[in-house]
């Protein structure tokens, strides 16, 4: 199965449209996912959703809005709770994690094969067949 990161953008409008992706596609629900980053003394979110491939597809979509949402514990931002309630409509939550900035890699695509060794080792997403 093939498992791939698919970047709507940095999560300013395109937040709307992965929680629309949710909301559309609850039957291929598989995870979501709440990566935290840090760049100097400053946290980002990049919310992510996993959903099973189509038919006898073997391409799992990993959609996600990239570290364009400053994070904060105290008071999260309006489109993190955005995320949490449209996962909440359908009996869902988003595993958090903190993980490395993406400016630490020479290339995204390099990040993007780092999560996913991170969230296959921790079976959040189907071992490689």
């Amino acid at each position: 199965m093939t498992q791939q990161f698919v970047e709507l953008g940095q999560g300013y409008g395109d937040l709307y449209e992965l929680c629309e992706l949710i909301r559309t596609n609850e039957h291929r629900f598989h995870n979501a996912f709440l990566f935290i980053s840090y760049k100097g003394d400053r946290a980002f979110a990049s919310p992510a959703v996993a959903f099973n491939p189509v038919g006898n597809g073997k391409f799992m979509p990993i959609y996600i809005c990239r570290e364009g949402i400053p994070y904060n514990t105290e008071k999260p931002s309006k489109r993190i709770e955005m995320f949490e309630e449209t996962l909440k409509e359908i009996g869902k939550e988003a595993v958090s994690m903190d993980i490395k900035h993406s400016s630490y890699y020479s290339e995204t695509t390099l990040f993007y094969q780092h999560l996913i060794g991170i969230l296959r080792m921790n079976r959040l997403i189907p071992q490689l067949r």
